[in-house]
């Protein structure tokens, strides 16, 4: 696989950073600039730092995503720790295969959908902030489901989860809206974790422990449902 396009129309700056993390940035160089006003070099120089992480945490890089119609891509960066079958789960009916991508504070913390497709709900959780690289973090801890229907009457599940450092969920788009491959859905502030439910059928090829990329690693291929309409960009 070689052809790519571009998620999102490409950013106008070098350093692209989710609107979000203004206000935060706004503070620690505002806080930063009195510091050094004030003769205060030591704070300044603290106050410094924890601006470049501050902008290191909100970059959102622009991303392009593979062009084949039938690839799933990662909904976020980090490392899997979590790709098998589950028979149940609270977000789509019946069995499916699960992903899920833990997010550090070194990651790009911008979610990604999956594949193209309608948004058809938006569901939030309430829970605990437990550590989000643990399993129980799916079901315990806050969280925001985005749910889309996709070709062949199929239904995805991306579901944004809070973490220990991580208290701010936001999503980007809402139902009824059409998204596509590799488009910016949301952000989790301060790294978690994503967890996706894919159908049945899903030709898995993420695995425990790959470190991955939003809208441009491959996690895995749908294939085509008999007797359902052949997508035109198939065939370029």
């Amino acid at each position: 696989m070689d052809q790519y396009t571009w998620a999102d129309p490409p950013s106008r700056t070098a350093f692209p950073v989710a609107a979000p993390g203004y206000p935060f940035i706004y503070a620690a160089a505002f806080s930063t600039a009195v510091f050094a006003l004030l003769g205060m070099s030591i704070p300044a120089i603290a106050g410094l730092i924890v601006t470049v992480c501050i902008c290191l945490f909100f970059r959102d890089p622009d991303r392009v995503v593979p062009v084949d119609p039938a690839v799933l891509v990662a909904a976020a960066d980090g490392r899997v720790v979590a790709a098998a079958r589950v028979e149940a789960n609270p977000y789509v009916d019946g069995p499916c295969i699960k992903v899920g991508i833990f997010m550090s504070v070194f990651n790009v913390h911008v979610n990604r959908s999956p594949f193209a497709g309608e948004v058809v709900g938006i569901r939030h959780y309430p829970g605990k902030f437990l550590n989000a690289g643990k399993d129980a973090a799916s079901e315990k801890n806050e969280r925001s489901a985005t749910l889309l229907d996709i070709s062949g009457g199929r239904r995805i599940a991306v579901v944004q989860i809070a973490g220990l450092i991580a208290r701010r969920i936001i999503t980007w788009v809402n139902q009824g809206e059409t998204v596509s491959a590799g488009q910016r859905i949301g952000l989790i502030c301060f790294g978690s974790r994503v967890d996706l439910y894919l159908p049945e059928d899903t030709q898995l090829t993420a695995k425990v422990g790959e470190k991955v990329k939003a809208g441009y690693s491959v996690i895995g291929r749908l294939p085509a449902r008999k007797g359902s309409a052949p997508d035109p960009e198939a065939e370029v």
